[in-house]
């Protein structure tokens, strides 16, 4: 079903059923000729999950926890490194 702004309109057992908040985002993808849908923040659980397998995840964050520190001015080297 669509409104006239063109978005979709999900019935609301529908939307408790699949974890999607009132005026929730959805990604849409066409695949297969299949539109999968997913929430927000389901993409973005997704994302961070397959980021934490990547084996220069730890080193990222890591260094930009300590660049992040007081004290440490653009251009420094963070201590240790």
């Amino acid at each position: 079903m669509q409104d006239l702004s063109g978005r979709a309109v999900i019935p609301r057992d529908v939307r408790i059923a699949r974890g999607i908040p009132d005026d929730g985002e959805l990604r849409l993808t066409v695949r297969d000729g299949e539109l999968p849908a997913i929430s927000r923040a389901t993409a973005l659980h997704r994302i961070w999950a397959e980021t934490q397998a990547l084996p220069a995840t730890e080193l990222l964050i890591a260094t930009r926890r300590a660049e992040a520190r007081p004290g440490l001015h653009e251009g420094q080297a963070p201590a240790g490194g």
